[in-house]
């Protein structure tokens, strides 16, 4: 009884990141003798993780498998981000914005994620990724290899050894069938954890690559995949990542292809796969039949997809993260054996990035909706959908403004706007750094012809800019930041991580963001196989 007792609490302690030595026994690891670490290597992190999942099991009752898993990642959308889009879309919709609710708010359970990767306090994409689909940790700008590779490793062969197997991958050898979707680059380190294995994030094309390297770049790697019969879906931006230079974009016929290897990738995909498609437009991708595609390769921008704000300006036409996410799953639910499906609303981080709260929940809105339409084409009997972020933002929601009052707005009580300590006005929006400082009298706005910024004009002479006159809610408008920084940056916080259907009782409490592939794997059953 003393061993069960111990072997209980060994779980719980190894789920929350505590790890003692053989040597401590059955003693408590909060005693002030023992050792409580963070998981020091891979193997530790797939254990810790695993473990996580474990503990919650001893809780709960054996439930129902899934068939399907859906994955979700809001890049950049902490939890003030959601809280602003569900404000957002409440107002746009001539509803009370705080009692709304995101589609996704309105699943069943909940937990917190902590996104610190193996070496870093606060995160990029990467490594938090590259946890939420193989289970491991690693260090910042690696994309699914562990902790010990060097950031700028040019080796195939030790990059290979050094490769953590991600839950797509599991997914092909088992047949399923699986698709990644994102607004950003397809080549871009969330949708890339999914199929590549690289040190360096930003190694997306060959040209990319320093002399004499012999791993793959991440587009080429899609195009190798070596698991199952690869992708069935791949949708996303980054077209030129996947051309030659010497080839004229179809949509920018100025420009061409970033490839110096000759090869044109998307030409490849069609002739590798039957039943294929490459699609590059909105009606190019309207005609694509599900029932008669078996694999589909779309990329509608030379780099990122448009944000959601912009994607009625594009000449080709763009489709929608909910339009894309319901053509995924009506390609991939044709397999019996089940299918795996990230989609990624990649923008919300760039605009973030870029000091523009607009963009960013209205692509976070965008994102609501491709759940939303997720859930209808999906059954709760055997579908598992998550909906989480890789990392959070440096983004506020601040002042005391009454109930109601326009969250892009000036901050006001009753109808009367607030002052800061100057007589000035200010927004109830703000990044504590970023582009959007207005230090040295000037300010600026975003530039959607470019994704840049402008110059706008600086009211008054005080240490900040008189708004009075300004229209905070313009799409354009770039809230102010307190540190001035070309970019602003991610945040540190915990995200939230929301989950329906088979396995999701096991999101809850705080889980280290490792756990999320551990759930997942659990959800299909996978227990006990790596």
């Amino acid at each position: 009884m003393k061993n069960a007792k111990f072997s209980r609490l060994a779980v719980g302690l190894v789920a929350l990141g505590c790890v003692w030595p053989i040597a401590a026994g059955a003693q408590d690891c909060r005693s002030q003798t023992d050792v409580c670490r963070a998981p020091q290597s891979a193997s530790d992190w797939f254990k810790a993780g695993k473990a996580a999942v474990a503990a919650n099991k001893l809780k709960t009752a054996k439930l129902r498998k899934a068939k399907n898993v859906i994955l979700f990642v809001g890049d950049g959308m902490g939890i003030s981000t959601v809280t602003a889009a569900r404000i957002l879309e409440g107002q746009l919709h001539g509803r009370d914005g705080e009692f709304n609710r995101l589609s996704f708010e309105k699943f069943a359970n909940t937990a917190f994620s902590v996104t610190a990767s193996a070496n870093q306090q606060t995160s990029d994409s990467a490594p938090t990724a590259t946890a939420i689909v193989t289970g491991v940790k690693t260090n910042d700008g690696a994309i699914s290899v562990d902790q010990t590779i060097n950031r700028l490793e040019p080796s195939a062969e030790v990059t290979a050894a050094k490769s953590v197997k991600t839950i797509l991958e599991r997914a092909e050898e088992r047949g399923m069938a699986t698709g990644v979707v994102t607004t950003a680059r397809f080549t871009h380190a969330t949708p890339a954890v999914n199929y590549a294995h690289i040190s360096n994030r930003d190694w997306e094309a060959d040209t990319n690559l320093p002399a004499g390297a012999t791993v793959k770049d991440i587009a080429r790697q899609l195009l190798e995949f070596p698991y199952g019969d690869g992708l069935e879906v791949a949708l996303g931006g980054g077209r030129s990542y996947f051309m030659p230079n010497t080839a004229a974009d179809p949509e920018y016929p100025t420009q061409k292809g970033r490839r110096g290897d000759a090869r044109d990738l998307t030409a490849e995909w069609t002739a590798k796969y039957n039943n294929a498609e490459y699609v590059w437009n909105q009606s190019q991708f309207d005609a694509v039949n599900p029932a008669k595609t078996d694999h589909l390769l779309g990329l509608f921008e030379r780099s990122h997809m448009r944000y959601e704000a912009d994607r009625k300006d594009d000449a080709a036409g763009e489709p929608s993260l909910a339009e894309m996410t319901e053509k995924a799953i009506k390609i991939l639910r044709k397999n019996r054996k089940g299918y795996y499906l990230m989609v990624e609303a990649g923008r919300v981080d760039h605009a973030h990035h870029a000091g523009n709260a607009y963009r960013a929940l209205t692509d976070a809105v965008a994102l609501s909706a491709a759940v939303k339409t997720a859930k209808q084409l999906t059954d709760d009997k055997d579908t598992l959908i998550l909906v989480t972020a890789d990392h959070s933002h440096v983004f506020t929601i601040a002042g005391y403004p009454s109930r109601g009052n326009p969250i892009l707005g000036k901050t006001a009580v009753d109808g009367v706007e607030a002052k800061d300590s100057l007589g000035l006005p200010y927004t109830t929006l703000a990044y504590a750094n970023g582009p959007g400082w207005t230090g040295g009298l000037q300010r600026k706005e975003f530039n959607p012809a470019n994704e840049d910024t402008v110059s706008a004009p600086y009211a008054g002479s005080k240490l900040r800019p008189d708004l009075s006159a300004v229209d905070t809610a313009n799409p354009n408008y770039m809230q102010e930041a307190t540190v001035p920084m070309g970019s602003e940056t991610h945040a540190g916080e915990d995200v939230a991580i929301y989950a329906d259907g088979p396995g999701a009782y096991l999101v809850r409490g705080t889980l280290e963001q490792n756990a999320i592939y551990h759930i997942m794997a659990e959800a299909l059953g996978w227990s006990g196989r790596r």
